[in-house]
């Protein structure tokens, strides 16, 4: 292609993303809770949905059948837009996740801080392919919209699992709990519970077109479960051993 738009297109779709997210009341309104340390992994998930909504807006309103070279978004198009602005999404959803892990740690009297969850480069590779495959763009513009929501949403649950393995690690006895979200269906029914860390069937973390169901968790619960073992496990004690080991007999040596 002797014209590349993505350049343009890029700087127009990032821009108008900032824009819109530095004005957003709800991302004010959960800094302010985050600021005031009553955040919770609620609060998160709102937090994901509306920076999902909005780059779905911008990435819908920027990118059209018009703009694209034969009314289709090429690969080589899909891959230089998607992945920053969907990886941008990934950093500001888990940065604002360990921080609220972090201060619901301090609550439950955990000296640990939040851990990241890693990016699921995987999903962003689905939707980039997905999308590149179809000739006609308006027959799969609708995979900009609700599935860059879900996949927003999929980064609260990925810390999630990543601070309760943590903890379970630790020797505490997380929980995880599905609630319902919006007029739920009879399946996301189903899965609505709480379940002791890896007991939890894998649709928990599932969600299905439009779902706004959430999964939560709360270390001080873990802590209070395990109470009366009195016992604290270093997560990293192992490998510390481990290295120790070594140490030891290359000393030796």
């Amino acid at each position: 292609m002797d014209n590349d738009i993505v350049p343009a297109l890029l700087e127009q779709i990032q821009k108008e993303f900032e824009e819109q997210t530095l004005n957003s009341k709800k991302l004010k309104s959960v800094f302010s809770l985050l600021k005031n340390k009553k955040a919770t992994y609620l609060d998160v998930n709102d937090f994901a949905i509306e920076v999902g909504e909005i780059l779905a807006d911008v990435l819908g309103r920027n990118i059209t059948v018009d703009v694209l070279p034969d009314g289709k978004m090429y690969f080589n198009i899909a891959e230089r837009i998607l992945n920053p602005t969907m990886q941008n999404n990934f950093n500001l959803i888990s940065d604002f996740a360990v921080d609220v892990q972090s201060q619901l740690n301090q609550e439950a009297n955990l000296k640990l801080k939040g851990q990241k969850a890693e990016l699921n480069q995987d999903k962003i590779d689905g939707i980039i392919n997905r999308v590149s495959n179809e000739s006609d763009f308006e027959t799969i513009k609708w995979i900009l919209d609700d599935p860059i929501i879900n996949f927003s949403q999929s980064v609260v649950d990925d810390s999630i699992k990543a601070n309760a393995d943590f903890h379970y690690n630790a020797g505490l006895k997380p929980n995880i709990i599905r609630r319902l979200g919006g007029d739920a269906c009879g399946w996301c029914k189903n899965l609505a519970g709480t379940y002791p860390y890896h007991s939890e069937p894998k649709e928990v973390y599932q969600r299905h077109e439009r779902c706004r169901c959430t999964v939560d968790y709360r270390p001080s619960d873990a802590r209070r479960q395990n109470v009366w073992t009195k016992a604290w496990r270093d997560p990293l004690k192992a490998e510390k051993i481990a290295n120790r080991k070594t140490l030891n007999l290359k000393n030796k040596e």
